[in-house]
């Protein structure tokens, strides 16, 4: 590509782009980011990226991954604030730059254009009304579901040995819906944590045993666990449900095949959350689901914690983003990191007060 067709293109990205340097300093931004901040290319170039932009996510150790690992990292719903206007709901994409040492690509992408009104309320205003939907028409669908399963269980006991195969079959069908119905139900009427202090490692052997035990039968996961990992502070059970659904999408991708998933835990103390108000929230409890797999098709992987984006053809896309959701109310945060045949998320989450803190 010559230049000029550089230049253009780089000018016609319809999302804010910043290039960082090693140092974590503006290098470039394209004029969508210079409206998006308010500011000139010229104002901001050479500056710590951190004095213009508020961002509650670990931005510092995402551009390390991304330099370690010559790999994109994407992070959705995060709040954005520039200092001088209100907080906005983007999703962000870091890559590395390969002309340049330490180089990373920062593309901002806005998903609501107001005020975050409380954390855990990143999904779209559409995904909202679809949500909304989905359970009502799943309270309105389950009764006369139940009532089709049971009259079919009675015919199959008049039935030849031809029909009855027809009728277990509607029984199969009927279950299932009703299953995928649980789902959504569930999604929109999780309730709020019941916060505690938890071992996180009892966590991950109970997800562990009963993945092994179910839908990952056909896997080998191995541990790494940091032993000396204090207590982090959440629902036993919600945590527990966060670590199945990350065993059983690493168990999916591997499409019946064996494979090998790890469960690795240490502790970052320098993971820190930069708020959109400036405050920061230390999150140092560092778990990770790695799974060899061929990892997520690049179209969906900036939305893959989105309400209904799979990445299966018989997929819900409602684990991820229960997941997701789960995870933001707890204070917490994730990120995936895939490429084929390593995919990482990874979960970051708050120490256990003092007692004395809590009381």
């Amino acid at each position: 590509m010559t230049l000029p067709a550089a230049a253009t293109l780089w000018a016609s990205l319809p999302v804010p782009a910043i290039v960082i340097d090693a140092d974590n300093r503006a290098v470039e931004l394209n004029p969508a980011a210079e409206s998006f901040l308010n500011v000139s290319v010229k104002a901001l170039k050479g500056q710590p990226l951190f004095d213009r932009l508020a961002i509650d996510a670990p931005l510092e150790e995402v551009f390390e991954r991304v330099r370690a690992n010559h790999s994109s990292l994407f992070i959705n719903d995060v709040d954005v604030g520039t200092g001088d206007r209100a907080p906005v709901i983007c999703n962000l994409q870091a890559a590395p730059l390969g002309e340049a040492a330490g180089a990373v690509l920062l593309l901002i992408s806005p998903r609501e254009l107001a005020e975050r009104l409380g954390r855990g309320q990143g999904m779209k205003s559409a995904a909202r009304s679809a949500i909304g939907m989905a359970e009502m028409l799943a309270h309105e669908i389950k009764n006369p579901l139940a009532g089709i399963t049971g009259a079919a269980q009675l015919l199959s006991m008049n039935l030849g040995p031809e029909d009855i195969e027809l009728a277990d079959l509607i029984v199969e069908e009927s279950r299932r819906i009703v299953a995928l119905l649980d789902q959504v139900e569930q999604f929109g009427n999780l309730r709020p944590p019941a916060a505690r202090a938890v071992n996180i490692h009892d966590v991950l052997d109970r997800a562990r045993r009963s993945a092994l035990l179910g839908f990952a039968a056909h896997m080998a996961v191995l541990e790494e666990y940091d032993p000396s990992l204090p207590s982090t502070w959440g629902d036993a059970d919600q945590l527990l449900q966060v670590i199945l659904n990350l065993l059983k999408n690493a168990a999916e991708a591997a499409r019946g095949q064996p494979g090998t998933i790890r469960l690795k835990t240490y502790y970052d103390h320098s993971l820190r959350l930069r708020r959109a108000d400036g405050a920061g929230t230390t999150l140092p409890l560092q778990i990770e689901v790695t799974d060899d797999g061929p990892g997520i098709p690049p179209e969906i992987a900036g939305d893959i914690f989105d309400p209904f984006v799979s990445g299966r053809d018989n997929g819900t896309g409602l684990g991820l983003a229960l997941v997701s959701k789960i995870v933001s109310e707890h204070g917490g945060w994730i990120s995936v990191d895939s490429v084929p045949g390593r995919t990482t998320f990874r979960l970051s989450l708050p120490v256990a007060p003092k007692p004395e803190e809590n009381d």
